[in-house]
């Protein structure tokens, strides 16, 4: 498994349904990511925050994991 420790912004998270896309910087492509993979002492993201996470290739795409604003 891969993992790249990277930066990127909140494009949408949904707090009730638990989860939501990253865009990494010079990255194209959203990653998603779910309420667990945001680290315990965030205490909410907003559209357009900046943050860092661990992108992580999963089964068939890319997950991003540990989540700091």
């Amino acid at each position: 498994m891969m993992e790249q420790r990277c930066t990127g912004f909140v494009q949408h998270y949904d707090r009730t349904k638990g989860y939501g896309f990253l865009v990494p910087l010079g990255g194209t492509e959203p990653v998603y990511f779910e309420r667990e993979d945001i680290d315990h002492t965030c205490t909410g993201l907003s559209q357009d925050q900046q943050v860092t996470f661990t992108l992580t290739l999963g089964i068939g795409r890319f997950q991003a994991k540990n989540i700091r604003p």
